[in-house]
This record gives structure tokens, C-alpha cells and sequence, in this order.
């Protein structure tokens, strides 16, 4: 049986998209072996989103080429989109596939036979319409569904739009099929992921409320969570769907990426602070005791000293919950490199944009510490992961505290109610064994 691995970098999305194709190689008789043991095939899903993640790109296709010399490697993902000339001249590459080549590969490639000139399969993302449906897993107890890809927007930094094309979605129908054989398999719990998930449905005339809804019904499927969604595209309605729904979680991520209104006009976000704040009100208003999780990026170029205090105290008094912490990079063919004069600013030193990065981490530390302090003693549910780990296992509550206990396999995908006890050495905090807990809690 001939031997294929794959390794994925970047987003869940990615690691969604990279699932689909290990099964599509196993219905070909492929055995998936992990990434640096022998094969015949290896498969590297990039990511485009910052300098350093091309770079750690181009590092692993390069160790994958020195590990096995003889396998057909093939490279696909946001930076073979974007920049596939780049990789075929990496020596040692067959393939480079782009974002809707990917999901075709066994019908591009007849032969996994390596030849004297690197193919190149990578289409205009302007004429790309397929969806391509994908899941995945870490483990048999979540996994991420992916339920939208590409975006609209036109943010001055980014390049996923010309990485991922314009937002599509896939049909409600065929999505609660895909929760529904989730269920069968196992799952407890189901992410959904995409690029800008509040604009699905768009092309069909729906809302993502009405997935949300389809999706509550599905038996089995005891957890949902929206991996992440903007903060003009959270509405009140879908706010107050998850108050009162059965299954998803009291759990919200939003970028903000600045808490300065004029870094956010340059940024071309669509909506400006005081909108942000007031979602996190609402959320608070309707779900005190949920996650709240933030995006942030530092040094863009018009970020100043001043307006990056700004940011800093705009999220030190916000009651959110912790903090995904970005440095701004330069992506070549965004405005904000290419119209550098226009964002009002100049390039931030690198240093400076690593202290602030700092500052911004410990803020998250605190704010993640006095999360989880302000739930000890709660009772509440926590869905236990399978990985052990220095004899202990995790797992999340409801509202993304994260607890550990002594590994016990026959807990492994269980929900079961405990009280949240002390802080743990990592950080976590200890689950006490519910026999504890009174039948009044």
C-alpha cells in the first residue's frame, strides 16, 4: 500500500481542508503515515498571512524534500495560490496546487511520478466559485466544520482575499448532513469554521442565524461554537439565539485588531470601537459569564505610540476574556504596503512592534487569569479530551475555561458537571472530582 503524509500550517480552516484530502488519498488505498516517516507522497498545506509564515512554509517543504528525497511532493494552501512561482523554485518540488486545484488533485495528477520540471496547477482566484466541503479532528471529541470560505472585505493589510477568493458558502442543507454524520461518528462538539462566516449565506439568500438554527436540531451534537466572527456581523439576534439555544456554547471570538478609530479607518475595518463595545455589552447584558475572546494586531503604520495606548487601554478596561495577540507584517500587494504614504503613519521598527506584542500578551495573561478566577467554585460542564498528557487529561467547560484532572480513559469524550477548582501550575484550573459536588449544585 503506497504511504502519503501531509503537514498543515496556519488556520483551522487549513487543518479542515488538509482532513478531506487524507481521506481522499485513504478511498485511493493510501496508507496516512505522520509527517517525517517515509512516503510516497507529502502533502504541505500553506499559509500566507504573515512573512514569518512563508518563511516557516518554505522551511518545512524544505525538510520535507531532505527527509524524503524520493517522495512526490506536492504543495498547496494560501501561499501556493499566491505565490506559486516562488515555491516551484524550490528544488525538489513536483507539484504546486492552488485553492480550487487542490480539491481536483487525483484528477490533475495521474501519475504521483516525479519529472524533470515542477507542475504548476493554479487558476485565477477571481474565477473561483467551488466551495470545497471539509472537516476535521484533533481528536474524537471536536471537530472543526467548515462552513464558509473566502471574503469581501478589503482590509488594507490582508491577503486572504486574493489567497481564498470572495465568500461562498455551503447550502444548510448539506452542512446539517455533514453535523449529522458528525454525530454518527462520535463527535460531541462542532466548530465552525471559515474565513468571514458572517457573511454566510449571502449567495443564497439566508442568514448564518439560520444555519445556527438548522444546526441546534441535530441530535447528537451536544456543543457547538463559532470559531470567529466580526463585529458589525454579530448581530443582537444571533447574540440572543446563543442565550437561549440548546447547544452552543456561551463563547465568542471577534477581531478588533485596534482599539484606535483612525488605525481602524486605515485599516479599511468596517465598523469602528465603539461598535465593538457595544457587542461586548450586549453579550455581557445576555450571557455574563461567557468567553470573550479578542483579535489584535500591533505595529501596523499608522499605529503610533499614542494610538497604540489607545488600543492598550481601550482592552485593558473591556471585559473580555483574552486576547490572540498579532504583530503586523507586510504583505506585498496590500494597500497598506502599497500605499504606505496613505495610512497616515510610518513603518513601526520591529522592535517596537515585538515590545508592544509583549505588553499585549501579559494583558491577555491577566485578563485570561482573572477569567477563570472570577468562575472558581462554579459548577459547570466540561467536555473531556482524550490526549493524555504527564497523567493528566483537559478539557473545556461551556464558556472555554480550560481544566484538567487525572487522566481516566473512560472519561475521554464524556460531558460531565464539575466544580472548578484551584489554579494549576500550567495555568489551567484543577477540576474536583464531582462525587463532591451536592445534588443541589
Amino acid at each position: 500500500m503506497p504511504r502519503v503524509s501531509f503537514y498543515t500550517l496556519g488556520c483551522k480552516l487549513n487543518f479542515a481542508e488538509t482532513s478531506t484530502l487524507e481521506r481522499d488519498f485513504q478511498a485511493h488505498n493510501y496508507e496516512v503515515v505522520p509527517f517525517g516517516e517515509p512516503a510516497d507522497v507529502t502533502v504541505i498545506n500553506t499559509c500566507t498571512v504573515t512573512a514569518e509564515a512563508e518563511r516557516q512554509c518554505r522551511q518545512i517543504i524544505r525538510r520535507a524534500i531532505r527527509q524524503n528525497p524520493h517522495a512526490f511532493i506536492i504543495v498547496t494552501g494560501c501561499y501556493a495560490q499566491l505565490r506559486p512561482d516562488e515555491i516551484a523554485r524550490i528544488e525538489g518540488v513536483d507539484v504546486v496546487l492552488g485553492a480550487r486545484e487542490k480539491f481536483h488533485l487525483f484528477e490533475l495528477i495521474e501519475h504521483f511520478q516525479k519529472k524533470e520540471q515542477t507542475q504548476v496547477a493554479v487558476s485565477c482566484i477571481d474565477d473561483l466559485q467551488e466551495f470545497g466541503p471539509a472537516f476535521s479532528s484533533t481528536e474524537r471529541t471536536r471537530a472543526f466544520l467548515k462552513i464558509q470560505d473566502g471574503c469581501d472585505y478589503v482590509c488594507s493589510f490582508c491577503t486572504i482575499p486574493r489567497a481564498r477568493g470572495r465568500s461562498r458558502s455551503q447550502p444548510i442543507e448539506a452542512t446539517v448532513a455533514q453535523a449529522r454524520q458528525l454525530a454518527e461518528m462520535g463527535f460531541k462538539e462542532i466548530v465552525l469554521t471559515g474565513v468571514n462566516i458572517g457573511l454566510y449565506g449571502q449567495e443564497f439568500g439566508c442568514t448564518l442565524l439560520d444555519l445556527l438554527r438548522e444546526l441546534d436540531r441535530v441530535d447528537g451534537i451536544e456543543r457547538y461554537r463559532i470559531s470567529s466572527i466580526e463585529p458589525n456581523l454579530l448581530t443582537d439576534e444571533i447574540i440572543a439565539f446563543v442565550a437561549s439555544s440548546r447547544a452552543f456554547m456561551p463563547h465568542f471570538h471577534m477581531p478588533l485588531q485596534s482599539g484606535d478609530n483612525f488605525v481602524l479607518g486605515k485599516m479599511r475595518r468596517r465598523y469602528r470601537r465603539e461598535l465593538y463595545a457595544e457587542r461586548v455589552a450586549r453579550i455581557r447584558e445576555l450571557l455574563p459569564d461567557a468567553a470573550i475572546g479578542v483579535d489584535v494586531i500591533v505595529g501596523f503604520p499608522a499605529e503610533t505610540p499614542e494610538r497604540f495606548e489607545n488600543t492598550y487601554r481601550f482592552l485593558n478596561e473591556l471585559p473580555v476574556s483574552y486576547l490572540h495577540v498579532f504583530t503586523y507584517s507586510e504583505r506585498p500587494g496590500t494597500a497598506a504596503v502599497e500605499q504606505l504614504d496613505r495610512m497616515g503613519g510610518a513603518p513601526v521598527p520591529k522592535s517596537e512592534r515585538s515590545r508592544r506584542n509583549r505588553m499585549l500578551q501579559v494583558l491577555s495573561h491577566k485578563k485570561r487569569h482573572a477569567f477563570y478566577r472570577a468562575h472558581q467554585g462554579q459548577v459547570r460542564p466540561v467536555l473531556w479530551e482524550s490526549t493524555e498528557k504527564k497523567g493528566y487529561m483537559y478539557g473545556y467547560t461551556d464558556n472555554y475555561i480550560r481544566l484538567q484532572r487525572p487522566f481516566d480513559p473512560e472519561r475521554a469524550g464524556q460531558i460531565e458537571r464539575v466544580r472548578l477548582g484551584d489554579f494549576a501550575p500550567d495555568g489551567t484550573l484543577v477540576a474536583e472530582d464531582p462525587s463532591f459536588i451536592p445534588l443541589t449544585a
